[in-house]
């Protein structure tokens, strides 16, 4: 038996998010059910991680496993990409893994980027792959507000009702935030994150740097442990798996 490890792009827009659904679009069983064809047996993939309807990926990591070896990358990538870059995935690369690695379970950290738009006019080369923000945002207060949020703590604020990790306590690495022109970059880094933790961090930095808030308020919310305190949640188009590393 051989291990597969492939490095996926997606745009989430059209699917309900990673995880395979009963009667619902979803790149895991997309991927699924290409491979399966062209490799003329049941292939079961394993992401890193699963990401919500709507969520893109730049760099999700996945593996299976397979019987046979697969003699030439290039064109397997060639093979699945042709039926998969119809459905607004592709495939990037595949390597042998040994049977230890595990996509999820060997990541070491992971990299989520968010993507603000902020100006007055709608986006139209952009849409859906940005959150629009029409009021002005302060940088320095949202960079000053993300300090707050990095080193472990108890992110039970940012977290959905839906959730289900066994403890609310995370260690965010590190948060970057870039600012050119229009467009605002939010990249974190964490060895997990809880469901809907970066969208829900981002909207209350959104709260943050449109001063409906001031940080001593963004650090009460934060502290306070209560999701009904939280901003709402940052709409699902302008979030990325943008790498895993192992």
């Amino acid at each position: 038996m051989f291990r597969y490890q492939i490095i996926i792009e997606y745009d989430g827009t059209k699917h309900s998010g990673w995880q395979s659904q009963k009667n619902a679009k979803s790149i895991q069983k997309d991927i699924e059910k290409t491979l399966s064809k062209i490799l003329k047996t049941n292939i079961v993939v394993s992401g890193s991680g699963r990401t919500d309807a709507g969520v893109h990926s730049k760099n999700q990591s996945a593996h299976f496993d397979h019987k046979k070896l697969i003699p030439d990358k290039y064109k397997f990538i060639a093979s699945a990409n042709y039926f998969l870059n119809k459905k607004n995935i592709s495939i990037k690369n595949i390597r042998k893994r040994s049977s230890k690695f595990h996509s999820r379970f060997s990541a070491k950290q992971r990299i989520y980027k968010y993507v603000i738009l902020n100006q007055i006019s709608a986006p139209v080369i952009e849409k859906q792959r940005c959150w629009h923000v029409r009021n002005p945002l302060d940088i320095k207060l949202i960079k000053n507000g993300a300090k707050k949020l990095v080193g472990t703590n108890d992110y039970s604020t940012f977290r959905s009702s839906s959730c289900h990790a066994k403890s609310p306590i995370r260690t965010i690495k590190s948060i970057k935030i870039k600012s050119l022109k229009n467009k605002i970059e939010i990249e974190f880094m964490s060895q997990s994150f809880l469901q809907q933790q970066v969208r829900s961090m981002v909207g209350c930095l959104k709260f943050l740097g449109e001063k409906k808030w001031d940080l001593k308020t963004f650090d009460k919310v934060f502290k306070s442990k209560k999701r009904v305190l939280c901003a709402p949640p940052a709409p699902p188009e302008g979030l990325y798996l943008a790498k895993v590393i192992y």
